[in-house]
């Protein structure tokens, strides 16, 4: 294609995607050479009502994006990496992979508790085979329920419950003092009784506003959480950092960092690939965008996902992290109840670092990894 027009960048709806569609935009984007954002609905937003890892395999959320690229509707698609499969539709390529974010993941709550200040049998919400396991390796007395949705969905289905709850307290003490008032204006309608009859009964509660002024003071987060209908009440949720940070929630909720050496992230989470698969795209999304050690770093890690297997069907971490001449790369790989794990830590040289994952994850296999990621499969078939 000629790079003297417009570039059509294939994205979903969701508004972390449009977010990172516009982080591409605006490093890519110019006058002369204008980028413009398509949404495309994948199917992972299309089945709503099924957990990410139920949908069958890996890339729910990608292959649709990528295929308006092949058929040549749009020029580039980006993608949140950590939802990418290993192997792409023919031709595709990762054409670049800006600066990472943070890669961990946050533990949210309204009044952001570190994990072991959770009451016993706290529910925590996640939609993620990895963060279920790594909670009940951490906490075997937590709830672990499932969570679907957007960032922001997620975090409404948080926030609904004690919204709700308060909303029906302000207008059950607002029908009180409505009915309190019209019993005195009958008994005394010219108000000749004394103030100290006046006062609100044991156990009424007073409020300085109204029910309308209490809603318009909330955020539009907390509005739209009243609407909300969470299958379950959660004392928490997970997230990941860069999800909340790009969607610009992180200071509207409490959140805590969640330690990424037992928390170990899932392979390239916090990264942004924008694919295509022309050659002049290709060359000028890598010129603007690639950020060389958030590629090998990702690499990494991705490359010990392959080895192992792993995919959506089993509770895996892999984190890397390029140091000098090397890069150090974590991995965690749990049963799917938590009560098993295979971890290593190590450092690949930076030159080889394809081959030394490889190595490295053929490590992990042989002390078991293999087979706790067969198991996870099994589970899942059956």
């Amino acid at each position: 294609m000629s790079t003297d027009r417009t570039l059509r960048l294939a994205t979903r709806g969701s508004a972390l995607a449009r977010r990172q569609a516009a982080i591409v935009q605006e490093r890519v984007g110019t006058r002369r050479r204008p980028v413009e954002p398509v949404e495309v609905e994948t199917e992972g937003d299309r089945i709503r009502d099924e957990l990410i890892h139920r949908l069958g395999r890996i890339g729910a959320f990608v292959h649709a994006l990528d295929q308006e690229v092949v058929e040549g509707d749009c020029d580039a698609a980006v993608h949140s990496m950590k939802d990418m499969p290993t192997e792409f539709a023919e031709g595709v390529v990762i054409a670049a992979i800006p600066e990472r974010a943070s890669a961990g993941d946050l533990l949210v709550s309204e009044d952001g508790r570190e994990l072991d200040e959770l009451r016993k049998g706290a529910v925590v919400g996640t939609s993620s085979l990895r963060r279920t396991a790594q909670l009940l390796n951490a906490r075997p007395d937590l709830d672990v329920r499932p969570l679907r949705g957007n960032v922001d969905t997620r975090i409404e289905k948080l926030l609904a419950p004690e919204l709700q709850r308060e909303h029906e307290r302000r207008l059950g003490t607002e029908e009180d003092l409505e009915s309190k008032e019209m019993r005195e204006y009958n008994l005394d309608p010219e108000g000749v009784l004394d103030d100290e009859n006046e006062d609100l009964e044991d156990g009424d509660e007073e409020y300085e506003m109204s029910v309308e002024e209490w809603f318009d003071s909330l955020s539009e987060l907390e509005r739209n959480a009243m609407s909300q209908e969470p299958d379950h009440e959660y004392d928490a949720i997970v997230l990941a950092d860069a999800g909340l940070e790009r969607s610009g929630l992180k200071h509207q909720i409490g959140t805590n960092q969640l330690p990424e050496n037992t928390f170990v992230p899932a392979p390239a989470q916090g990264a942004i690939a924008i694919t295509a698969v022309d050659d002049d795209v290709v060359s000028r999304l890598q010129s603007k965008l690639d950020h060389p050690p958030a590629r090998v770093a990702t690499t990494v890690e991705r490359t010990v996902l392959s080895e192992l297997g792993g995919g959506c069907v089993a509770p895996l971490g892999i984190h890397a992290k390029v140091q000098g001449e090397h890069v150090n790369v974590r991995a965690q790989v749990l049963s799917t109840d938590g009560t098993e794990v295979v971890e290593g830590n190590r450092d690949l040289p930076i030159e080889h670092h394809v081959t030394a994952a490889e190595r490295f994850a053929a490590d992990l296999a042989e002390r078991g990894a293999k087979e706790l990621v067969d198991a996870a499969r099994e589970e899942r078939e059956e």
